[in-house]
């Protein structure tokens, strides 16, 4: 696989057009991990056009919104599909609680990065491990870390081809698609929550504000990734 190539190849193609490439040339061995957020949605939307058994997966991680819940419920239903569900491992769940307590992410990065290590990462290390390309709602706008990533990368930690379809989409582009399309979308969303991810670690932010901002809000910006889209 010619990364290089690809993102040539890509560099004036729309997202459509870069799904039903590796939809169609990976089949099931392609999957969207959809955190259930606007961009996820519209991938979800854009995905099930072009293979309505393509792979569509996401991850509970214990500590999600209701809102999560039911955005999940209301996608299952649109579609006619059950989105695959991964989940932590039990024992690994107690033992983080016995060692930080129930919110014990809060008093540091390392507790954060082993709570994230624990609901997320790990879960997301067993749905990608059969799979050979992860797609992703990833923009270039919402974060610090995510200015510098291309269409098409590969992502040396969970050893995948990694497409990111929207990285190149406005905020503004997510939602006209979301309305035009009548695409089920969290609620949160319009509550002040730009960015949605557990329940202790998520919060609204104010009108202007970075749109990760209310995402682990007591670190800095720079830290601000949960180990799933490391750079």
């Amino acid at each position: 696989m010619d990364i290089k190539k690809l993102n040539e190849d890509f560099a004036n193609a729309d997202a459509t057009q870069i799904l039903e490439y590796f939809i169609k040339e990976y089949g099931r061995d392609a999957a969207l991990s959809s955190s259930l957020g606007a961009e996820d949605q519209v991938l979800t939307d854009k995905i099930l056009k072009i293979d309505k058994n393509a792979n569509i997966f996401t991850l509970d991680t214990g500590r999600l919104h209701p809102e999560t819940y039911d955005v999940m419920d209301a996608t299952n239903l649109k579609y006619g599909v059950k989105l695959e569900v991964f989940f932590p491992l039990n024992d690994a769940v107690q033992d983080l609680y016995q060692s930080q307590g129930i919110n014990g992410h809060y008093e540091s990065i390392e507790n954060r990065k082993n709570c994230c290590g624990v609901r997320k990462m790990e879960p997301l290390k067993r749905a990608l491990a059969p799979l050979k390309v992860w797609i992703t709602g990833l923009r270039a706008a919402q974060s610090v870390t995510r200015t510098d990533m291309p269409v098409v990368e590969y992502d040396e930690n969970f050893g995948v081809i990694k497409v990111n379809p929207l990285i190149n989409w406005s905020e503004e582009d997510v939602w006209n698609y979301i309305k035009e399309n009548n695409v089920p979308y969290n609620k949160l969303h319009d509550q002040g929550y730009p960015s949605i991810g557990c329940a202790p670690c998520t919060r609204p932010v104010e009108k202007g504000q970075d749109i990760r901002s209310g995402r682990w809000w007591w670190e800095n910006p720079e830290h601000k990734e949960c180990g799933l889209h490391a750079k």
